[in-house]
């Protein structure tokens, strides 16, 4: 089991903390922040407060997800899915929610807008080359299989 820390931002000791909602659950669902009532009028955006931030090893990263119910019923997703949080921030996580529903959506402070899942970040170093070792695929890509 790895550790990560998480701090309220000041103001928002009422919200509950992300959890998740089964044991199967990959993700931990994040609240809304928000001081008031904000209205999401179909095709706005906006960017919208958890009341967290986090600390986590070096090795993993954490992904903002859209909420799959959110979208289904309400057209309601993000913009940046998923939104990456770098190891190093340690900022308030913030959701960029839109609006691609045909209603005024609207998100009150507790509602659940988003998920938080973990994933390990490998470490990588890139090398510059003349030319790629060749593929079966070669660079056949948006839709070469018919698709």
């Amino acid at each position: 089991m790895l550790t990560v820390q998480l701090c309220r931002v000041r103001g928002n000791e009422d919200l509950a903390l992300p959890a998740k909602m089964s044991t199967g659950a990959s993700g931990f669902d994040l609240c809304a922040a928000v001081t008031e009532e904000l209205v999401l009028q179909p095709g706005e955006w906006k960017l919208v407060p958890t009341g967290i931030s986090i600390a986590m090893p070096e090795h993993l990263e954490a992904q903002v997800r859209p909420r799959s119910g959110l979208a289904f019923k309400h057209g309601i997703t993000m913009l940046n899915s998923p939104g990456t949080i770098d190891a190093d921030y340690r900022g308030e996580i913030k959701v960029i929610m839109v609006n691609f529903g045909d209603h005024p959506f609207r998100v009150n402070r507790g509602d659940r807008i988003a998920q938080l899942v973990f994933q390990e970040v490998a470490k990588v170093q890139l090398e510059q080359v003349d030319e790629l070792v060749s593929s079966a695929r070669g660079a056949g890509g948006f839709g070469h299989t018919g698709v």
